[in-house]
């Protein structure tokens, strides 16, 4: 287990801004980037720090190369098989960051704004899939590309605490093989693909009132929000009308996506049978980009890019939460007693599941 704790003033203004409340919306409820209708680039350093958090270098050749290779597919993609039509700035721009910045356009007539958004959410999805071929290309293990990732999610918790983030703790842990095989035979699903907490780290804030905030830190500084898998995100813990009923958002949320809806009313725990009834926490699994350069073929460098994912888990909670979480039917000796009865008598007389 990694640890990286320390007590911290709070900084002086954690306050969300709309575009980092709709992407901590996005995250909280476990929806997909697939079903907004704009993004939120300003300019081309917008878009380049987003580039930097998928690990692709906006100066470096290969990366511009790979970048090209990626929104060209997508362009063809949506003309020869849905029958859309770009005009010729838009197939082949000049600089494939302008496009990024014509997506976030608001106001007035809107056709290049939602082709552009469109271009962008295939790319989102060609990319995601050839990141996922190229990890089965290379010959790294999955321990050795876990281990990649955990590195560079230490060294930014090492960041988040030196900025003056109140934050309390920040650490992982990994699930050892007999763990692994327990969630297994306890879950109705006995795949190995579906453990998606191998790798797993949780952030303990100073307040409730700072775990959003945690979570929009987290997208602009480690992982990029795109890549938070949909229907994964569960929130027993923070309620998010709450935080959008408060006057600096109000002039806000209606223009947000999917402007004011029920969502928001609805906290989404996690269907754990072993938890505690009174468990709290956020957490979501991310497709977490790990760069494998010098594993990777020259041929396959604009084809499936130089970077590879893996899935790691993130909780969030407050500090006075995690207090709770270790008390009464919440500790985690009374989980793994429930977890390893439940298994016992799967293998001895079967279990019956709801369908």
């Amino acid at each position: 287990m990694i640890n990286i704790a320390s007590h911290m003033s709070a900084l002086d203004d954690l306050a969300l801004t709309p575009d980092q409340l709709e992407t901590v919306r996005l995250i909280v409820h476990g929806n997909s980037v697939i079903d907004w209708n704009r993004s939120s680039f300003r300019s081309r350093e917008d878009v380049d720090r987003f580039l930097r958090l998928h690990l692709l270098d906006p100066e470096d050749p290969e990366d511009q190369r790979r970048l090209r290779f990626v929104y060209g597919e997508s362009v063809n993609y949506l003309e020869e098989h849905l029958g859309l039509h770009f005009p010729e700035d838009l197939r082949n721009p000049e600089d494939v960051r302008d496009v990024f910045v014509e997506a976030s356009k608001t106001g007035g007539f809107r056709r290049r704004q939602i082709q552009a958004c469109v271009i962008l959410k295939l790319m989102h999805v060609i990319n995601h899939l050839e990141t996922a071929e190229l990890k089965h290309q290379t010959p790294l293990s999955e321990a050795e590309l876990l281990d990649l990732a955990e590195r560079r999610i230490v060294a930014t918790a090492d960041k988040m605490r030196k900025s003056g983030f109140p934050i309390v703790a920040f650490y992982g842990s990994r699930k050892t093989r007999n763990s692994v095989i327990t969630k297994l035979l306890a879950k109705k699903e006995n795949t190995a693909a579906t453990i998606f907490d191998k790798l797993r780290f949780r952030i303990v804030t100073e307040s409730k009132e700072d775990v959003l905030p945690a979570i929009s830190w987290l997208t602009e500084n480690l992982f990029p929000f795109n890549y938070v898998i949909p229907g994964e995100s569960h929130n027993n813990l923070v309620q998010l009308s709450e935080t959008l009923a408060r006057p600096e958002y109000q002039p806000f949320v209606e223009g947000m996506q999917g402007g004011k809806t029920a969502d928001d009313q609805q906290l989404n725990p996690e269907d754990n049978p072993f938890s505690g009834a009174s468990y709290r926490m956020v957490n979501f699994i991310v497709d977490f980009p790990v760069r494998v350069d010098h594993l990777v073929n020259v041929r396959y460098g604009a084809l499936l890019g130089r970077t590879a994912m893996v899935l790691v888990e993130f909780q969030v909670l407050d500090k006075e939460t995690a207090k709770l979480n270790e008390e009464g039917e919440n500790a985690h000796k009374l989980y793994k007693e429930r977890q390893r009865a439940t298994v016992s008598s799967r293998l001895k007389k079967g279990a019956k599941y709801k369908r």
